[in-house]
């Protein structure tokens, strides 16, 4: 076994690797499972923007020497209901209040952690993440959080994607399309904190987008989207981890695990992508042709025109006869009559 391999496994075995692992999975199964609905309500860059408001609530933990994982989720659910309720009234479109979150929350944030004296070191491990560094309330605080808003996405599937497909067809339904959408918008906001110690405020949206967007090119169900969007998410999540901490040891390079779980996943849709476009056309070639219904010929009593080889009219062969082109139509002679095509 070369030394590196036999350091990364021993590096595996430490107590802080391991709970950047259970992070990792925990963080890789939340955040698709909320992305799959967002990308189906076309809210795809939602996450960005409550993840620039967990940055003012990341500041102000740091700013009152509280917890920062607990205000950044205090801060970025009322963030994400602020939005919910500007989306639904329709002061302003969608965009122009995402990007209200986006200026607005990275600023407060920056300002905060000024006032609080802090070092920006300290407030860019919420930014790009810092998984190794996670300590076990961190780790015990992400597999609730986590697991909670798992059970919800999948125990509540048909109504959340009914809400999200058709809200019109969900409303008469009878379900409560204010609830259900105040209810996935605190779902994103939770998962955007999960994830911040494992690839970043700053990156949070790719790990709840991406996944989504490669399971889509192969597969063709809701439910298996959500389900296969879970597993690459997790195997992202996981692989970008291993792959960052193996490169650390074996060529002695600062590797970060978030960018590094971001473009493992930006990979996997690369790879998905081709494969989607094959098997979209193997679909459309199963598919049968349209019936079309057989037209009657048209019988025509008289013509005064005699169709013959020297006519000067176009021959076309027509099964066990032959047809002339002539006004912009064919007909043959058939006995005493003329049949039109």
């Amino acid at each position: 076994m070369t030394p590196p391999m036999s350091d990364f496994l021993d590096l595996l075995g430490l107590p802080f690797m391991q709970r950047a692992m259970i992070a990792a999975v925990f963080t890789g199964l939340a955040a698709p499972a909320v992305g799959t609905y967002l990308v189906q309500r076309r809210q795809a860059l939602m996450g960005d923007g409550i993840g620039h408001v967990a940055v003012t609530g990341v500041a102000l933990g740091l700013l009152t020497h509280t917890s920062p994982t607990w205000t950044a989720v205090l801060v970025a659910v009322a963030g994400a209901i602020l939005i919910e309720i500007i989306r639904e009234r329709g002061h302003t479109n969608g965009d122009v209040a995402l990007a209200l979150l986006f200026y607005g929350g990275l600023a407060g944030g920056v300002l905060l952690t000024g006032l609080a004296n802090d070092s920006g070191a300290r407030l860019q491990t919420y930014l790009f993440g810092s998984i190794v560094s996670i300590a076990i309330s961190d780790v015990i605080v992400t597999m609730v959080l986590a697991a909670v808003v798992v059970l919800i996405c999948i125990g509540l599937a048909p109504q959340l994607f009914a809400v999200a497909q058709d809200q019109e067809f969900a409303q008469v339904a009878g379900l409560n399309i204010r609830l259900y959408n105040l209810m996935v918008a605190v779902l994103a906001a939770v998962s955007v904190t999960v994830a911040m110690r494992t690839v970043g405020l700053l990156l949070v949206s790719a790990l709840m987008v991406v996944p989504v967007a490669t399971a889509q090119q192969v597969t063709r169900s809701f439910r298996t989207t959500l389900g296969a969007a879970m597993v690459l998410g997790t195997v992202a999540s996981l692989g970008g981890l291993l792959i960052s901490a193996y490169t650390s040891t074996a060529f002695d390079a600062r590797v970060t695990p978030g960018p590094t779980i971001v473009l493992l996943a930006l990979a996997g849709f690369a790879l998905a992508w081709p494969v989607g476009i094959w098997l979209r056309s193997q679909r459309r070639l199963q598919t049968p042709f349209p019936v079309v219904p057989a037209v009657p010929h048209e019988v025509a009593d008289e013509h005064a025109h005699e169709h013959g080889s020297d006519c000067g009219h176009v021959a076309v062969p027509h099964g066990d006869h032959v047809d002339y082109v002539h006004d912009g139509h064919r007909h043959a002679v058939h006995g005493k009559h003329y049949d039109e095509h």
